[in-house]
């Protein structure tokens, strides 16, 4: 039997676009030629997987379809919710369609996720379907490759028949304690999940009742549209806002892990974007789009719907200007070197990895008082980007009119 893939394909937004209401989810941005929708997309092409549901709202509606047919894939199911509640809420909604058969294994994960090497992926979930049952749930663990405190964790042991069982999560920790937690062996929660259906219902069942009654009779409700379940509000309304973690995965005794040794990332802010750009910067970079100011240089790598991603390069003993933006705002992942930031009545240093934000109408500087150069990945959000966005209040070049 074919894997049922479901792609939660919600979200806001809100996190990489702090000052605009005209949010775009980071699935659907385009990043010079790819978005992660696709990548998601381009995931499931393989025999092992049955045509996808894709769990989402009205707003993306069209945005959603728009994806589908410019990626060429025909058939599909969209389950439509009229509120946001969750991931919890949304993976039960589509999990009990009837065209999903009761022992058919799901395959459960977010839209907007970076992952690399797909073919580790179909390995383990050939190596670990037969391992299904009735009751239990597997979770795709990714191995760190550094602590980080933006993820959360994953601690498991081994079992018999090389089957790992959860035996605690740990939600972002401080930077400390994520090295200790690498030390024995922990794993990134992927939010990735793989199941049969009748064991997500039965652990429904079993945990949260209210949920599984309030979502079947919503999707019993619902109002269909050829290929499209529009969920029934008035009982969806009902269902408490609860993550999938939270309402089951936490509560069950019958969860387990699959480590996945596979670079992966949620992207969910700029400092992890720009990190894809800057491990890239070959396949972004033109020599047309260097740019050579008194105080070093900077390159723009790419410019999308609403932001600019640059590489600034600040010489030893210089300066920016002291400025403000009134159209945009900023935000700065210090690559290299040790610089003194400058945001309002505010100064202090960042070192490499730091990052931070600078709100539109901020005035702020960047100094580079040491003998090595500081590079820094920026990305610029707003309606202008352009540098006659502008206002200088200090400027040791001369250029303040």
């Amino acid at each position: 039997m074919k894997i049922k893939p479901i792609i939660l394909c919600g979200g806001a937004g809100t996190r990489l676009w702090p000052e605009s209401k005209n949010n775009i989810p980071k699935q659907f941005i385009d990043f010079g030629g790819w978005t992660l929708f696709k990548k998601t997309l381009e995931r499931i092409k393989d025999p092992i997987f049955d045509t996808p549901v894709i769990s989402t709202n009205l707003k993306y509606l069209n945005t959603t379809k728009k994806f589908l047919n410019n990626y060429k894939v025909k058939n599909y199911t969209i389950v439509l919710e009229p509120i946001k509640k969750n991931t919890s809420a949304a993976i039960l909604s589509s999990t009990l369609l009837n065209e999903i058969d009761y022992q058919q294994p799901i395959f459960c994960f977010p839209s907007d996720h970076l992952l690399e090497k797909k073919n580790k992926l179909i390995t383990q979930l050939k190596k670990n379907i037969k391992n299904l049952n009735n009751e239990n749930i597997f979770l795709f663990g990714i191995k760190p490759k550094t602590p980080s405190s933006e993820y959360g964790y994953i601690m498991s042991k081994r079992k018999s028949n090389n089957i790992s069982k959860v035996t605690r999560f740990i939600e972002k920790p401080i930077l400390s304690k994520a090295k200790k937690i690498l030390k024995r062996k922990g794993l990134w929660n992927s939010g990735m999940i793989f199941a049969n259906k009748i064991s997500i219902i039965s652990n429904f069942l079993k945990h949260d009742p209210k949920t599984l009654k309030f979502c079947l009779d919503s999707l019993i409700k619902s109002k269909i549209i050829k290929n499209t379940y529009i969920l029934n509000k008035q009982s969806f309304l009902k269902i408490k806002n609860l993550s999938f973690d939270y309402a089951i995965l936490e509560k069950s005794k019958n969860i387990n892990v699959i480590n996945l040794d596979s670079p992966w990332n949620d992207l969910g802010d700029w400092k992890q974007i720009t990190n894809v750009f800057k491990n890239n910067k070959k396949k972004y970079f033109k020599k047309k789009n260097v740019f050579y100011r008194p105080w070093g240089k900077y390159t723009n790598l790419f410019y999308g719907k609403g932001f600019l991603i640059k590489e600034l390069v600040v010489n030893s003993k210089s300066s920016i200007s002291l400025q403000k933006h009134n159209h945009r705002s900023e935000h700065w992942t210090v690559s290299s070197g040790k610089p003194m930031i400058t945001i309002n009545k505010n100064k202090f240093f960042k070192k490499p990895n730091e990052s931070v934000f600078i709100s539109c109408g901020s005035i702020h500087r960047i100094e580079n008082i040491f003998n090595t150069p500081v590079k820094i990945m920026e990305v610029q959000i707003g309606s202008i980007l352009r540098e006659n966005d502008i206002i200088r209040y200090k400027d040791i070049y001369g250029r303040i009119k």
